[in-house]
């Protein structure tokens, strides 16, 4: 195995433009693991997740698209876990500790490949305890009524829905306390542009000195 990439954690709210930065910090060249991602496909995937996953919201919750494939009702799931934070609660405890051992992988493979730097995308980081192990991270904050209007723009519900979606996450200034760095994503996408080349310039500069 090779040396440790610098692991720079990337989080945000509903709507914060968090996936665009990271996007954008793949196209300076780092690696990019999404955690989101990474447990869609375990819901999918692992035998132990989907026996938790239909306890948790019945059988019915899993069904065959045309191909033969299984697929998971997430419209469901997501209506039914933003309106009960227990059930949210026992859904993470169900899927993280997944999500961190794919994590893992992806920090072994990024050092066997040479990766400098490993973005862990997270929605919700602090929450579940993603951030430990981190370098550091960076925090992406907007506006409510741009993350809002983002959101819906992307179909991901009404106003109503994705503002109940939006409070059951952390506050921006409790994200911004714990910190590294802030990029403020309420400009245009030059602004954002620029912002995510000096974050990557900062975390080179961390990475040289190490």
């Amino acid at each position: 195995m090779g040396k440790k990439p610098f692991l720079l954690g990337v989080t945000g709210g509903l709507g914060s433009g968090k996936s665009t930065v990271c996007r954008m910090l793949a196209c300076l060249g780092c690696a990019v693991f999404e955690a989101d991602s990474a447990a869609r496909e375990l819901q999918l995937s692992d035998p132990e997740i989907i026996a938790g996953m239909k306890r948790l919201f019945g059988d019915s919750i899993y069904f065959l698209d045309s191909t033969g494939a299984l697929q998971l009702d997430r419209k469901t799931v997501a209506n039914r876990v933003f309106a009960d934070s227990v059930l949210l609660e026992r859904l993470n405890r169900l899927v993280h500790p997944g999500v961190f051992a794919a994590f893992g992988r992806a920090v072994s493979d990024a050092a066997s490949e040479g990766v400098g730097i490993l973005v862990k995308e997270a929605a919700i980081l602090f929450e579940s305890g993603g951030e430990k192990g981190l370098d550091a991270v960076a925090v992406v904050i907007a506006d409510m009524d741009k993350r809002v209007e983002r959101a819906m723009a992307k179909g991901m519900g009404s106003k109503a829905e994705i503002v109940k979606r939006i409070e059951t996450q952390w506050p921006q200034e409790k994200l911004v306390e714990k910190a590294d760095f802030v990029i403020d994503n309420n400009g245009s996408v030059l602004e954002l542009e620029a912002a995510t080349r000096k974050l990557h310039q900062d975390v080179l500069r961390r990475l040289s000195r190490s």
